[in-house]
This record gives structure tokens, C-alpha cells and sequence, in this order.
């Protein structure tokens, strides 16, 4: 099940505060689909020592959307890269 969280209108730290609050909340099956203003680089490392994994996605309404979930969950996996697929790759 997907759990939306958009942090794109907040200041730093509150994105990052939220996203870590949210992914502490995550069943099996569920991924975080995370709505920022930019591309969040201090999660990336708080992601790998919470060992989840996740897809990175620009869009046209969204600038930087992260599809985040448990790494060895596939029935997540599955369901977030479906969506994310649906959007363009992320370009630096």
C-alpha cells in the first residue's frame, strides 16, 4: 500500500524529521512515496542505514518524488517501481 508524504513546502529539517517519522510506520507491503522540492541528499544515507531501498523520480507537477521501502520487501518493491515507472527517470 502506498503511503504518500509531501514535504515539498516545508524548511529544513522537517522534510527529513517527516520522512524518517513516516518510514517508522511502514508494514510489509508498504512503501513511502515521498514529494519534495529537490532532490532530499541527507536522507539517502539515513535510507541506507535503515536499510531501505528506493527509486528517485523527477516529474512535471512534482519536482523529486521518492518511491522508499523495506530492501529484501518485494511485494513493496513490485508495487512502488509500477508506479514509479510511470515517470521519468531522475537526471541530475
Amino acid at each position: 500500500m502506498e503511503h504518500l508524504l509531501d514535504v515539498s513546502g516545508l524548511e529544513a529539517p522537517e522534510p527529513l524529521l517527516q520522512a524518517l517519522g513516516a518510514l517508522g510506520s511502514l508494514a510489509k507491503g508498504d512503501y513511502l512515496r515521498l514529494q519534495h522540492r529537490m532532490k532530499p541528499c541527507h536522507l539517502y544515507p539515513q535510507l541506507e542505514k535503515g536499510n531501505f531501498a528506493c527509486e528517485t523520480r523527477c516529474g512535471v507537477e512534482v519536482a523529486c518524488e521518492l518511491f522508499i521501502w523495506h530492501q529484501g520487501d518485494e511485494m513493496a518493491a513490485a508495487a512502488a517501481r509500477k508506479v514509479a515507472a510511470t515517470l521519468p527517470p531522475w537526471s541530475e
